[in-house]
C-alpha cells in the first residue's frame, strides 16, 4: 500500500510540472532579408540598361575600326552580336551571382557595396566607349 500511495503521488506530481517550454520563453530566431528588396530591383534593371549600353557602344566603336581592349570580351565581341549577347549575359549573370552569393552568406553590408562598385565600373565602361567612338 506504501508503494501504491507513493506512485500515485509521484504520478500526480510529474502531471503538474511542465516540460515542455512555451513559446515566450525562447528567443526569436533571425529572420534572413529577402534579396529581391526595391533596392536590388532598381540595381539590377540599372545593371541590365548599363551592360545593353556597353554592348551598343562596343559594337558601333567595333564597326568603326576600334578594337575590344578586354581580353575576356574579345573573343565574344568578335563573333558579332550574338557574341556580344551570350558575352553579356555571362557578365550580367557573374555580376548578380556574386552579389547574390554575398547575400546568402550574410553580409548584407558587402553585397550593396559590391552591387554599388559593379555598377560604377559598367558605367566607366560605356563612358570610355562613347569618349572613343566620337
Amino acid at each position: 500500500m506504501k508503494y501504491l500511495l507513493s506512485i500515485l503521488l509521484l504520478s500526480m506530481a510529474m502531471r503538474a510540472q511542465n516540460f515542455t517550454a512555451s513559446s515566450s520563453v525562447l528567443p526569436d530566431a533571425p529572420s534572413q532579408q529577402p534579396f529581391w528588396t526595391v533596392e536590388n530591383k532598381v540595381n539590377v534593371g540599372i545593371l541590365a540598361g548599363l551592360i545593353a549600353a556597353d554592348a551598343i557602344t562596343t559594337q558601333r566603336g567595333l564597326n568603326q575600326g576600334l578594337r575590344e581592349v578586354n581580353p575576356v570580351m574579345r573573343p565574344f565581341v568578335t563573333r558579332g552580336a550574338a557574341g556580344e549577347a551570350a558575352g553579356s549575359a555571362v557578365g550580367f549573370g557573374a555580376g548578380v551571382g556574386v552579389v547574390y552569393l554575398l547575400h546568402c552568406s550574410h553580409h548584407y553590408k558587402a553585397e550593396r557595396i559590391m552591387m554599388r562598385l559593379i555598377l560604377a565600373g559598367e558605367g566607366g565602361f560605356v563612358a570610355n566607349n562613347i569618349i572613343a567612338i566620337r
